[in-house]
């Protein structure tokens, strides 16, 4: 079995209003040995940002926070630092698609449900917490418990995933692959009507949570499936 290698603690912000979405991504950051901050306003988010942006390694953030709503929010923190840190917003904090493409403008780095299980959280922000490893496109991920095979070398093994986004899955397993092992994979989506089969990498692992999949060779009919489904699930659980 190759080994894994030790994964580096990262500190991440979560800014929702919500006790409940708060305590629940802290429970699953810190079990995962990772730092969690908390904030709850506008405010203190941005006082948080100017003071200690430099030892945040990423912000999860509410865009409907008391005092600071919407994508104005995000072009504040821009303005006190353009690149750093890197920011995920809650999808269900998402007005509509056309919010979408302005947060794509200011680089937002992906989307996460948060109300998600706790279990989903963590491999959720991995490719965005080791950007280097993962080097992945920002789609929207939606979770997703569905069997799923894969094959390396003469080895066939089963799991289960955790997210799927356009781009990929993420796997639940307890030995993860090397990054950048290629496998062939075979999983069939709650609404599809046959077997998706596909090539990937390995692009990120983490022992404590599992492994994510690039798609490295899918049909175009599979990827509008994909797409299909993740654009129907994606405004699921919409924050009034």
């Amino acid at each position: 079995m190759t080994a894994t290698p030790r994964v580096a603690a990262k500190t991440v912000l979560v800014a929702d209003d919500t006790a409940f979405v708060r305590d629940r991504f802290k429970v699953a950051i810190e079990g995962a040995g990772h730092k969690a901050v908390t904030v709850q306003n506008g405010p203190e988010l941005l006082g948080r940002v100017r003071l200690t942006r430099a030892e945040i390694d990423l912000i999860v953030l509410d865009l409907r926070l008391p005092q600071g709503n919407g994508v104005a929010l995000l072009r504040a923190i821009r303005k006190i630092d353009q690149e750093h840190p890197p920011i995920m917003v809650f999808s269900g904090t998402i007005a509509s698609a056309d919010e979408v493409r302005a947060l794509g403008t200011l680089g937002v780095r992906g989307y996460v449900n948060e109300y998600m299980s706790v279990q989903h959280i963590v491999p959720s922000l991995v490719p965005h917490l080791f950007p280097d490893n993962s080097n992945r496109r920002s789609s929207p991920r939606v979770v997703l418990g569905i069997p799923v095979a894969y094959r390396f070398g003469n080895t066939i093994a089963a799991a289960l995933t955790l997210n799927i986004s356009r781009g990929g899955l993420a796997i639940r397993t307890t030995s993860p692959l090397a990054v950048g092992t290629a496998v062939k994979v075979r999983f069939r989506l709650p609404t599809g009507k046959g077997e998706i089969d596909t090539e990937a990498l390995i692009a990120w692992t983490d022992r404590r949570v599992g492994m994510g999949l690039q798609f490295t060779k899918l049909a175009a009919p599979d990827q509008a499936t994909i797409d299909d489904y993740i654009q129907g699930h994606f405004f699921s659980n919409r924050k009034a």
